[in-house]
């Protein structure tokens, strides 16, 4: 073959990896699943296990290792890029234990597993544990867009996944050069870990600094400031890994992750661009390094493992993440089930399979620092066979069935956006978490703002007549939206703007003037007097002090629901007949039809659309709506 042959070969090649790539992301889109499964899919069709037309020598024996390397630096520099100090200060303070205490956990137990089940050395089962510490947003991300879970869980998910990618990549790479050189003393390790994350700071800062000086100081011509800006930040990522790779080998990584951290919390100009162009760039990169993985990815690989292979994917997906999570997000406001969800909410993608791939490439073809003749330590197979099987495995149990996890588990609660963060709204906040929904407060004073962030609700900080910024706080998918600020003129602008912009189903509002209630009820807003309610309150608590404490714990300990009949099984039941098949402790106290309500006698006959008003035990308040129909 001539080498305008061999050219146009490898760029076919090229091509037909980047478009299987795109159409693999399309169709991640259309089918709402992690796009590491059309992946890795589309890379075994075209790999030694399909047509055989991708092998590792399709690229050089170092130009696959260069292609990888330059990928990861990539992925991982959008990674810290996204990584934004505000964003970790919102998030619970289980994520400070997660990506400490449960990357600690997940890293020792995984090699204690690797060790125990297959039988490697302790420098792979370590390296191994590094790599599959990383959850990774590239995968957690597609399942929290199809499970809507509380605020609070997603972002502590997403915060997880970025901070482990990053975390790592760069203890991998730590632990890679100490097994290449075979040197296992800990004043070896140290003086690894110090020349490769030292040189990687550095670097990275420096690279940084020169990037935002740039775009700071100098005229980028106005006509192409967007587009020179999204290049030169690209720019600053590649050149990061490459001069600290070039200092020290395995380097690169810190280099890339430090300088998309900075850059990521400097408040770039042109941020959004750059954003959404490194978005795009690294979809193409991960697409081509997950589908270049069949190059080395054999079946044999996988089925060598054995039962000792499935023993390490039981241990990490179903003892070390549930041990983790339950562990480090105690005390958090996180429901049972919330944190039951989360333990099964671990798929490991981008970052161990990029990694993986790039020390496997480089244990087969013996690349090693500074011209010295290669130690090739074996291991590659193991590497990327007990990778790749945590991964596939995952990804298809997780990604597949997280909507039906999150359904059985019943994490998946209404959104309530309440607009003010004062002594009402807060209440009402704390009443309805306790009972499971999704609540986003919004409080434009930042001393409030910081002391409900503190306490750990999920609270945005703007005005809440600001369309935009309800948009923001997730008004268009809320079914509640409550005005309860002490402005009167607000509460009515936030309703009649939540019923007009985002036609929102449920919207309250709270009138603390008695004589605006009725000119609120008149424009069509739901309107609840902070004086009548009061006055009700207290004379409940004079006329009927047990019924008036019982009603101070709904939400607690007891619950009261209306639900609509749906269940046509149920139509036509008289009430003695459901009453003795519902949850125990639980009463129907009122059935309405046709806009009257009733206390039913045991001779009522339920109709399709009937409402009933069950009242009881929290848990069993539950019972009873999953059994009977669906919430009003």
């Amino acid at each position: 073959m001539t080498g305008a042959e061999g050219g146009a070969d490898l760029l076919l090649l090229v091509a037909s990896i980047v478009g299987l790539g795109v159409v693999s992301q399309l169709l991640s889109a259309r089918f709402r699943v992690p796009s590491v499964l059309f992946l890795i899919a589309s890379g075994v069709a075209i790999g030694p296990e399909g047509l055989g037309v991708l092998t590792i020598d399709s690229f050089g024996e170092s130009g696959l290792s260069t292609i990888v390397g330059l990928s990861v630096a990539i992925i991982v520099f959008e990674g810290a890029f996204h990584l934004k100090i505000d964003k970790i200060k919102k998030a619970p303070a289980a994520v400070v234990r997660l990506t400490t205490i449960g990357a600690a956990i997940a890293f020792l137990g995984t090699a204690g597993a690797v060790r125990f089940f297959l039988g490697a050395n302790w420098d792979i089962a370590l390296l191994i544990g590094a790599l599959l510490i990383a959850t990774g947003p590239t995968v957690v991300t597609p399942i929290l867009k199809v499970v809507p879970v509380r605020d609070r869980v997603a972002a502590t998910l997403e915060t997880e996944g970025i901070v482990n990618d990053v975390t790592a990549a760069i203890l991998a790479v730590v632990l890679f050069k100490a097994m290449t050189v075979q040197e296992t003393h800990a004043d070896i390790y140290l003086q690894l870990f110090a020349e490769r994350l030292g040189t990687g700071l550095l670097v990275g800062v420096v690279v940084a600094a020169v990037v935002w000086s740039v775009l700071q100081y100098v005229d980028l011509s106005p006509d192409n400031a967007p587009q020179n800006a999204r290049l030169l930040t690209l720019a600053g990522a590649i050149v990061a890994f490459g001069a600290a790779d070039y200092v020290f080998s395995e380097a690169g990584v810190a280099a890339a992750a430090t300088a998309g951290l900075i850059l990521g919390n400097a408040g770039l100009p042109y941020e959004e661009e750059i954003e959404a162009f490194k978005g795009d760039i690294t979809l193409i990169v991960l697409s081509f390094v997950f589908i270049t993985l069949a190059a080395l990815l054999e079946f044999e690989q996988l089925f060598a493992l054995g039962l000792g292979g499935v023993a390490v994917v039981v241990a990490v997906m179903f003892v070390l993440r549930p041990l983790l999570v339950f562990l480090t997000t105690r005390g958090d406001r996180f429901t049972f089930r919330e944190t039951l969800f989360m333990s099964f909410v671990g798929p490991r993608g981008i970052i161990p399979a990029s990694v993986a791939t790039l020390f496997a490439i480089r244990l087969q073809t013996g690349v090693s620092e500074g011209g010295a003749p290669p130690t090739n330590p074996p291991g590659a197979d193991l590497l990327v066979g007990t990778v790749f099987l945590v991964i596939l495995v995952s990804v298809v149990l997780e990604g597949g069935l997280a909507r039906q996890i999150a359904e059985k588990l019943d994490v998946i609660p209404m959104r309530v956006l309440i607009i003010g963060g004062g002594r009402v709204g807060r209440s009402l906040a704390e009443r309805l978490e306790a009972r499971g929904e999704n609540v986003v407060l919004i409080e434009e004073d930042r001393s409030v703002l910081e002391e409900l962030r503190n306490d750990g609700f999920t609270a945005r900080e703007g005005d809440g007549t600001d369309v935009d910024v309800l948009r923001g706080a997730g008004a268009e998918n809320a079914r509640t939206v409550v005005a309860a600020t002490g402005d009167d003129d607000a509460n009515l602008l936030v309703a009649q703007l939540a019923q007009s912009n985002f036609d929102v189903e449920n919207v309250i509002a709270r009138a603390n003037q008695p004589s605006n209630a009725s000119a609120f009820e008149n424009l069509g807003v739901e309107t609840i007097s902070a004086a009548e309610s009061t006055a009700w309150a207290i004379d409940n608590q004079i006329e009927r002090p047990a019924l008036s404490n019982w009603m101070s714990e709904l939400g607690r300990s007891g619950d009261v629901q209306e639900i609509e009949v749906t269940n046509e099984a149920l139509v036509g039941q008289q009430i003695v007949d459901l009453g003795g098949e519902l949850p125990n402790g639980v009463l129907i106290a009122l059935v309405s039809r046709n806009g009257t309500s009733e206390v039913p006698t045991p001779d009522v006959e339920l109709q399709h659309g009937d409402h009933i008003t069950l009242i009881g035990r929290t848990e069993a308040v539950r019972e009873a709506i999953e059994q009977c129909g669906k919430p009003v």
